[in-house]
């Protein structure tokens, strides 16, 4: 168990630094995972920069969001959008929250985020809005209560990505993997709809096909174990690649 624990203690490690390195994550945003054969506990980081984790940076949760050995690590404030979203959804081994620039203008103008393309089916047929503002008020933005957790969960739903109006997104993954496939292709997606919308009418993905090409992209042992190599390469020529374990 100890050593499950380990080496998803290091694969959290790896896809973060993946994510930044294909621009889905900055200095901001946090990757977490359900801690193997424990389905109540999850595993994420301390607060600190997502380049520059390391295994021992990464501490262990209850889904309250509460440590499970108190220490003195500075925590993510956001933490509760992991947990809450574990309560409620089974199927979630992984999640991240981020704040990708090719995002947000789909944050701030409401414009619906639509599949455009095969691996941008990846987010599925339908990417909900949640706006914090319509439950809480006035906020600074982020996500730190409980209730704004569950709000968060509740939205949505049996969705693979939400959008969080003026803030960024939350997507999941059935594993790391997959979660860093969907995250990098939700952004490219992002961005062919962008472009496409300068060019004229966008024309989405049919039910059937998001349905076909986000299973083929889900397929386990299939494109995203590709990409997971393809990235890893590419941090490797970073020369920001994990060299732990």
């Amino acid at each position: 168990m100890q050593e499950l624990a380990a080496d998803a203690c290091r694969e959290i490690v790896r896809a973060t630094r993946m994510l930044v390195n294909e621009g889905v994550m900055d200095a901001f945003g946090h990757v977490s995972v359900r801690k193997p054969n424990d389905p109540d506990k999850y595993l994420m980081s301390r607060a600190c920069a997502p380049n520059l984790i390391t295994s021992e940076d990464i501490l262990e949760f209850t889904l309250e969001s509460d440590l499970v050995q108190p220490n003195k690590a500075q925590l993510f404030a956001e933490r509760v959008i992991h947990g809450e979203i574990y309560k409620v959804r089974p199927d979630v081994m992984a999640i991240v929250h981020c704040h990708p620039t090719s995002l947000l203008p789909f944050c701030i103008s409401s414009t619906p985020l639509v599949p455009v393309f095969l691996m941008g089916a990846t987010i599925g047929p339908h990417v909900p809005f949640w706006d914090q503002q319509d439950e809480f008020g006035d906020t600074t933005l982020l996500v730190v209560k409980p209730e704004e957790g569950r709000s968060l969960a509740r939205a949505l739903g049996q969705n693979s990505v939400v959008l969080m109006k003026r803030h960024g997104a939350t997507a999941i993954g059935a594993n790391l993997p997959d979660l860093v496939f969907r995250a990098v292709y939700a952004c490219r997606n992002a961005d062919a709809q962008s472009a496409a919308h300068a060019l004229g009418a966008v024309v989405a993905l049919s039910q059937g096909e998001t349905e076909r090409a986000g299973a083929l992209c889900s397929r386990v042992g299939g494109f995203s174990s590709r990409t997971w190599d393809f990235w890893q390469h590419q941090l490797d020529l970073t020369g920001n690649s994990p060299t732990e374990g």
